[in-house]
């Protein structure tokens, strides 16, 4: 029998689930810790969680001003829990959110993941900048 993926705004109890998730996905370059990824959650404007039982599979976040423009930041699922369509149950509900407050949903990807975000609706329209840091 399959486990129910149950979908909240609380956070996890113990934010080294997310760095676990985090760390399986490769994004463990800037080396942040538990308290890092429990501080960038609780400041932004939306966070969504997707957990099995008690374990953390997913999570996406957006950083806004709650006015004009929210960016959609950190969409990610557990390797053996993709292609269940968790992210996409989170970026419906995350869009949903965004569009019930007027903000304007925006995101931010690398060009591998176009094709994914386009069914929902997100067309390139920028050119998008970085700047690295000395962390």
């Amino acid at each position: 029998m399959e486990k129910t993926i149950h979908y909240t705004i609380e956070p996890p109890e113990n934010f080294k689930q997310l760095l676990t998730l985090y760390e399986s996905l490769g994004w463990h370059s800037l080396e942040l810790t538990v308290n890092d990824l429990e501080h960038m959650c609780n400041q932004s404007w939306y966070a969504i969680y997707a957990f099995e039982e008690q374990q953390l599979v997913g999570m996406g976040r957006v950083i806004s001003d709650g006015v004009i423009t929210g960016i959609i930041c950190g969409v990610c699922v557990l390797p053996k829990y993709q292609s269940k369509g968790i992210g996409k149950e989170m970026l419906k509900r995350i869009i949903q959110h965004c569009e019930q407050s007027r903000v304007i949903p925006q995101l931010m990807c690398v060009e591998n993941l176009e094709s994914y975000y386009e069914p929902f609706g997100f067309k390139k329209f920028s050119i998008g900048m970085t700047r690295n840091i000395n962390r």
